[in-house]
């Protein structure tokens, strides 16, 4: 996969859906959904949606686990969670947390209310060096960083700038169509 770039199978940002930064947590729940319906001429559904700033700059994208996260507040005392995931914590110490933090106490409906009016330029965050990827990149360095930070897509860019996503739902349908050409 060498010859292959990262830009040659990265999903372009004008085929994303996007929203501002001002937009609610509510929005962008009706934003994700919209993305879930809007990939005909893709092989899997969007599981993101693009934070726009108000130059509109993609500052970073919000997907449905952020969505989840961004409902109960104390997930932000603990830090930057992404960075902890490839740490392998046990079972009792994650355990640990729920009732440290007392996460998840409110009823849903209450985290769900508070939550939604929030604006989600207050709740993306900067991507961490891992989750971005030139578009120049070879598509092995693109693996593998979807592989060690466990993601699902990185933000493409070039000079700077975000300009794609390279989404694993593509790139796992890359390496199955190279593995049945190798099959015949």
């Amino acid at each position: 996969m060498e010859a292959t770039k990262v830009k040659n199978l990265m999903v372009p940002v004008d085929e994303y859906i996007t929203i501002s930064e001002d937009a609610t947590l509510y929005e962008a729940v009706l934003a994700l959904e919209e993305a879930c319906g809007n990939y005909e001429t893709r092989s899997a559904p969007f599981r993101a949606v693009l934070i726009r700033d108000k130059s509109g700059t993609v500052i970073g994208k919000m997907g449905f686990l952020d969505v989840i996260r961004c409902l109960e507040p104390a997930y932000t005392e603990m830090g930057d969670l992404r960075k902890l995931s490839g740490y392998g914590l046990s079972a009792e110490f994650l355990k640990s947390m729920l009732g440290k933090y007392e996460l998840w106490k409110q009823p849903l409906e209450d985290l769900c209310r508070k939550a939604s009016e929030r604006k989600v330029g207050k709740l993306v965050s900067s991507p961490l060096e891992g989750e971005v990827v030139d578009q120049d990149a070879s598509l092995n360095q693109g693996i593998h960083q979807l592989i060690l930070g466990h993601h699902q897509s990185l933000l493409v860019t070039s000079k700077g700038e975000v300009v794609g996503i390279l989404r694993l739902a593509d790139v796992f349908t890359e390496v199955a169509r190279r593995m049945r050409a190798c099959m015949v």
